[in-house]
């Protein structure tokens, strides 16, 4: 499956000439330097509208944004590890309500932080297990070490679990050390983004009997086609992995981000289902497309209509949107209005963002500024790479939708 260009826009609705806005409009974050480069898929109804490339993927190395350009996807792995979970639940394998130390043992007396300081916490005991569907929601009151907005989080920093994990720990070591920190809250009580999917993966592990990447490859990648996403890029495929940047904090120009951006190049101890693919836009089109027809692609079914639709409505506790919640660490985004369900936000109310997306809408994005969401309203799909973090530097996906949006006529 291609991301070229597959039918006239105007044919499903959109007008060419406001889709090419896209480019001119991201095209100037790349002349004026606030990005490298970056590449961009819209489709609709199984049709591509749009796809475009622009600027570089390594601007020291003159090496321009192909179609087969490799990027770090992050956070757009926990939708694929969701994907893997759900399977499972499928085969009957657990029910969503079972605590995960059923499985898990580390997770069976977990302990959440009451007040107090990072030097001095005060703890008390969980009232509630760690569910499955905790895990898959962010209800768990696990986080993320890197978040820097809580005394639980300096806790994760001082334990080795900042951008990844202590060196040396695999999955499994990581999770038993993740048990032992503080929860952020009471299970199912709140919602705070954080390695929930990476112990999700875990379970994945435990349940099926197979490493994680032996999963993904055996029962989601290779199945969808999906023959470019992996865990690490080989020196034979190095020079297709877009470089990663930051922005400099006094000009905003992308600065490299080398120490960081080295990791994707070798093989890592710990395989994080939260945060640790390398893709294409090729193959993220193709899970988009898989999610779009409610679990199948060109006859490879992973997961049954039902299901899709079920992980993708809001599961947050008595309804309430993320902003309700009051997560940290999302002072720049829109939360009102937004659901979470098993693996994806989901717009409940379009109207706080601002942008005419549909209610029902899916989505989710990476750390270093990549994107997708599925409208299934309007069967539209659309894709972002770039390779910029955080995520939070500029409004990249809300502008992308902006301009989708504003491009479908029919």
């Amino acid at each position: 499956m291609s991301v070229a260009r597959s039918t006239d826009p105007d044919l499903i609705g959109f007008d060419p000439a406001r889709l090419a806005r896209i480019d001119e409009h991201f095209g100037r974050y790349v002349d004026d330097g606030r990005l490298a480069g970056w590449q961009v898929v819209v489709t609709r109804r199984g049709e591509i509208a749009h796809s475009s490339t622009y600027g570089m993927r390594d601007v020291e190395a003159g090496a321009p944004v192909e179609r087969d350009t490799l990027w770090r996807i992050y956070s757009m792995t926990k939708p694929i590890t969701s994907v893997a979970a759900m399977m499972l639940w499928e085969e009957g394998r657990f029910e969503l309500n079972d605590p995960i130390s059923r499985w898990l043992t580390e997770f069976a007396d977990v302990r959440v932080f009451d007040k107090g300081s990072a030097l001095k916490p005060y703890t008390v005991p969980a009232v509630e297990p760690i569910r499955v569907w905790h895990l898959l929601t962010h209800t768990s009151g696990l986080t993320y070490g890197f978040a820097q907005t809580s005394v639980v989080d300096a806790l994760y920093r001082a334990a080795g679990y900042d951008l990844g994990v202590p060196p040396g720990l695999d999955l499994a070591g990581a999770c038993a050390g993740m048990a032992r920190l503080p929860l952020m809250f009471q299970p199912g009580t709140g919602w705070n983004y954080g390695v929930s999917t990476d112990v999700l993966g875990r379970l994945v592990e435990v349940v099926s009997g197979q490493t994680l990447d032996s999963f993904f490859t055996e029962r989601i990648l290779a199945p969808l086609g999906m023959t470019d996403t992996r865990w690490w890029v080989e020196e034979h495929d190095a020079k297709r992995l877009a470089a990663l940047y930051t922005p400099h904090p006094a000009t905003g120009q992308a600065v490299r981000a080398d120490r960081i951006g080295a990791f994707a190049l070798t093989r890592p101890d710990c395989l994080s289902g939260g945060g640790g693919l390398v893709s294409t836009a090729a193959d993220y089109h193709r899970f988009t497309q898989m999610l779009l027809r409610g679990g199948e692609l060109a006859g490879v079914r992973l997961l049954a209509p039902r299901t899709v639709r079920y992980m993708t409505r809001n599961h947050l506790p008595g309804g309430g949107d993320l902003a309700s919640f009051e997560p940290e660490g999302f002072a720049e985004t829109v939360l009102d209005g937004i659901g979470f369900g098993l693996g994806f936000a989901v717009v409940q109310d379009p109207v706080p963002a601002r942008v005419p997306s549909s209610v029902g809408e899916y989505y989710w994005g990476g750390l270093a500024s990549t994107a997708f969401w599925v409208d299934p309203v309007e069967e539209i799909t659309a894709l972002l790479f770039t390779q910029l973090m955080p995520s939070s530097t500029y409004p990249l996906r809300s502008q992308l939708r902006q301009l989708v949006y504003s491009a479908l006529i029919d």
